[in-house]
């Protein structure tokens, strides 16, 4: 049985990527599958709320609000699945199913690239700098 904080993880994981999709053109795939979760708790509803928030949306990031609204309605949404997944437990399975293995539990490390590299400079007069990442590099006083 999953804790709290997977639960609260998932239900994080689930609520940025419904709002993501929201946005995109990709919605209209999934719309009834969201829906779908809803389906003994006023799905009607919840359809006209999330039109609501997906013409809020677009409007505000056309304006260049999106980025504050979408946050306001990622944590909106968590809430409606935390509430959600505590009326209906098998909600769990289908969030999953539905977001595909995009949602992983809190404290799930995601994927990490690994590799080695190898840096040669052979310098005859000046500088040579290397990095395997940022640098900053100051002369006389000014970067």
């Amino acid at each position: 049985m999953e804790t709290s904080v997977e639960l609260a993880g998932l239900a994080s994981a689930a609520a940025a990527r419904l709002i993501d999709l929201l946005a995109t053109d990709g919605w209209g795939a999934v719309k009834s599958s969201v829906l779908a979760l809803w389906r003994s708790a006023h799905p009607e509803r919840v359809e006209e709320e999330l039109t609501d928030a997906r013409s809020e949306l677009l409007q505000a990031q056309q304006t260049g609000g999106g980025e504050e609204l979408q946050g306001l309605l990622v944590a909106e949404w968590q809430a409606r699945i935390i509430r959600l997944m505590a009326t209906r437990p098998d909600a769990v399975a289908e969030l999953r199913a539905l977001f595909g293995g995009e949602l992983r539990a809190v404290g799930t490390p995601g994927p990490q690239i690994t590799g080695s590299m190898t840096l040669e400079a052979h310098v005859s007069d000046g500088d040579a700098f290397l990095a395997g990442r940022d640098m900053n590099v100051t002369r006389g006083g000014q970067a």
